[in-house]
């Protein structure tokens, strides 16, 4: 029966999705954004820098190895100075980062920007999703997570064609194509982390626009009662790193991320590769897949909603991955081919938002920091393999095709760790009851 507590509770929660989303979202459009423009200047690269494609591979993944080990310490210091001014941090920074791109000249260069683009940006997503733990309560996370993921979906679908455009700017004041495209997105970046400094409160005891007793009950909800994690960072990183079932997350979310950005980072090229030539044109084709991603993000949270179960629609995506790679390699028409890899975005954007309500429902308090982080960074190591993994088999077998053969033997492996998930979270869930009774006992 719903009562005045949870008719509160609900008007405060659409309080903050209206407040808090937007500002989330543009700062992850602009991330995404910064992070995958590079797809499209892989051609400009190696013809105006001399960048080969293995140099390539290796440089879009070393943004991942910086992004992957400053995850955990980021998020701790999240956790101290509150998000507001850490995410502001992070967006004013990459954004110069990202801008800064303009100046590559060789490998050399190319690889070090790379490197500090990944340190400036790390810790943005297991930040926002720390700022989902304190403000939404897990009934309505998978759904939140699921409208913050529309970001980088849009950005795929609108960045790349604005992307394109800007490098149609070659010559414009003596920059190359590629030049305005880095310079342009960048400075708009660090407007965006100005945007965040004024709009983004921490927690909700922190925004103006909550009544006392609106941002209470958000506190309640999201936090509940008591912190549920030690106060030292200590034993906060034993729970965050140990648990199987964290380990687990963690190694799905890697092959994930590995395939997602081996394709991503490549799919422009791919579609070139079939015979077209303007950037504008590759840009618009390569957007359009967002449009799949998208109708996933928003598909999969509300499906779980009415009739699903996270680690079983979990299980369904990843099988669906493995599937639609198999199609693709055995078909041999381009438009179905490229078809293909849109609906594999559909399924693997699709799983995103239930995987992250999984790991949310776990973790709690400075173990969410550490833990969320923790997953984050084992999975954002697929960010560096996947692209680097392609570009070596590109290399050695000169096929755009021949990588996606490893791809689908990484999606055999996330599909059999699935079940061993629901199983390792079967057992937490039996050691969370059995302690349960022992707790309510009182003490002689």
């Amino acid at each position: 029966m719903t009562n005045a507590r949870d008719l509160l509770h609900e008007l405060a929660t659409k309080k903050a999705v209206t407040r808090l989303l937007p500002v989330l979202g543009i700062a992850y459009f602009m991330s995404y954004v910064d992070r995958t423009n590079v797809a499209l200047a892989k051609t400009a690269l190696a013809a105006d820098v001399g960048i080969s494609a293995a140099a390539y591979g290796l440089g879009a993944g070393l943004f991942f190895v910086s992004y992957a080990l400053l995850e955990v310490p980021s998020n701790l210091i999240l956790y101290r100075v509150g998000a507001r001014v850490w995410i502001t941090r992070i967006a004013v920074s990459w954004g110069a980062v990202s801008a800064a791109m303009m100046f590559v000249a060789d490998d050399l260069s190319f690889y070090l920007l790379r490197l500090l683009l990944g340190a400036a940006e790390a810790g943005l997503f297991p930040a926002m999703m720390y700022l989902v733990t304190q403000w939404f309560s897990q009934k309505h996370r998978v759904t939140v997570v699921g409208l913050i993921y529309t970001a980088p979906c849009v950005a795929v679908i609108i960045g790349s064609p604005v992307g394109g455009a800007l490098m149609e700017l070659h010559g414009v004041a003596g920059l190359r194509g590629w030049q305005w495209m880095f310079l342009v997105e960048g400075l708009v970046t660090v407007l965006i982390g100005v945007v965040v400094w004024f709009a983004l409160p921490s927690r909700p005891a922190d925004a103006k626009w909550l009544t006392p007793d609106e941002a209470a009950v958000l506190t309640e909800r999201a936090v509940g009662q008591a912190p549920g994690s030690p106060a030292k960072l200590r034993g906060s990183l034993r729970l965050a790193f140990g648990r199987p079932t964290v380990l687990l997350l963690g190694a799905i979310y890697l092959i994930n991320q590995s395939i997602g950005g081996g394709i991503g980072f490549n799919f422009p090229a791919y579609i070139q590769s079939l015979g077209l030539d303007s950037p504008f044109l590759i840009g618009l084709v390569a957007g359009s897949g967002g449009i799949s991603a998208l109708a996933g993000v928003l598909f999969f949270p509300w499906f779980k909603r009415r009739h699903g179960h996270e680690v079983a629609l979990i299980g369904v995506c990843a099988s669906a991955v493995l599937l639609v790679l198999l199609g693709f390699l055995v078909s041999r028409d381009p438009v179905w081919s490229v078809s293909l890899l849109f609906v594999s975005n559909f399924f693997a954007f699709g799983t995103l938002p239930l995987f992250w309500s999984v790991a949310m429902a776990r973790l709690s308090g400075l173990v969410a920091a550490a833990g969320l982080a923790f997953i984050n960074m084992l999975g954002i190591t697929g960010g560096f393999i996947g692209p680097y993994v392609y570009g070596l088999v590109e290399s050695s077998t000169d096929s755009l095709v021949a990588p996606y053969y490893v791809f689908a033997a990484a999606a055999v492996v996330a599909v059999a760790l699935v079940p061993v998930l629901a199983a390792a979270i079967r057992r937490d869930a039996r050691k969370d009851l059995a302690a349960v009774p022992s707790a309510d006992l009182p003490v002689r």
